[in-house]
């Protein structure tokens, strides 16, 4: 999976899908990342980040790296923060970008670009998205281990561990709840699983865990995002795909995509989405106006 690329490109390429009921229109395409696995909108400062794996993604070679962007896909610095193993997922509070790294989850100063901490993730053997509550506390997920860790109070720890979180990844806070975007049931050695992935919501109070909507599987599910309008946005890594899911959780393919589609970001006042091809080494926006 390492990337040899080293020429940043930048392409305007309208091209237009259509499927199912949607319409998705691509807007800018920029190259020349290192398995990109997650992409950030920061609008206070109006850029995007990208995290680069830059190799297998249980590597501590330290050859892992953060890019920033403009919101057009101009490539303003692609190693703003290097000295990182396999960053995976990206989310931001106040002025700290959170990252997880494997078994770290580490905290960069969006100012300075300079790490201000990490913490270590008990236990953990592939920390992968991130949420965080109103109140600043960080989720993250671990999919291999089916388990999600907190940091509250300046303490990483293990939350929730149960195997019907399906091989944790994309997490997004619903209110009362914490959203997951699983991988699926039955994990095998090549990362496929014998049962796709759907919708989980785990309550924020007791921890019981539920079912969004039928509970139908949809895939091998990565990047989870609010549309803006009640509806989720949820990539497929393994077989490359968009997909709106609505709150009963019924999905439809947005958009039909490479292999390695994964940890999307949003720019929803413009109805924008960012696609990290991890596979690809390029972050592609789509518009669905």
């Amino acid at each position: 999976m390492r990337a040899t690329t080293s020429i940043i490109g930048f392409t305007l390429i309208p091209l237009f899908y259509s499927i199912a009921a949607y319409s998705a229109t691509e807007l800018w395409s920029a190259d020349g990342f290192s398995n990109p696995e997650s992409a950030l909108y920061d609008s206070a400062r109006d850029i995007i980040y990208v995290s680069n794996v830059n190799g297998a993604p249980t590597d501590k070679d330290g050859a892992g790296h953060i890019s920033r962007m403009s919101k057009d896909g101009k490539v303003q610095d692609l190693e703003w923060v290097t000295g990182l193993n396999a960053p995976k997922g990206l989310v931001q509070h106040d002025n700290k970008l959170y990252v997880s790294d494997i078994d770290q989850l580490v905290s960069i100063d969006v100012e300075s670009g300079n790490v201000i901490k990490s913490w270590d993730a008990q236990d953990a053997k592939f920390l992968n998205d991130l949420a965080v509550d109103e109140n600043g506390n960080v989720y993250v997920s671990d999919m291999l281990t089916d388990s999600i860790y907190k940091l509250e109070d300046d303490t990483l720890s293990l939350w929730l561990q149960d195997e019907a979180l399906q091989h944790p990844n994309g997490l997004q806070i619903d209110g009362n709840r914490l959203l997951i975007a699983p991988w699926g049931k039955d994990l095998q050695e090549d990362f496929s699983t014998k049962v796709l992935g759907h919708l989980v919501a785990v309550d924020l109070s007791d921890k019981s865990i539920s079912t969004v909507g039928s509970g139908e599987p949809v895939g091998n599910l990565d990047g989870l995002e609010s549309d803006g309008e009640g509806n989720w946005l949820v990539t497929d890594w393994v077989a490359g795909a968009l997909y709106r899911i609505a709150p009963d959780g019924n999905a439809d393919l947005l958009m039909d995509l490479n292999q390695g589609s994964a940890d999307l970001g949003v720019i929803n006042n413009e109805d924008i989405v960012l696609l990290p091809m991890m596979n690809d080494n390029k972050v592609i926006a789509i518009t669905t106006r």
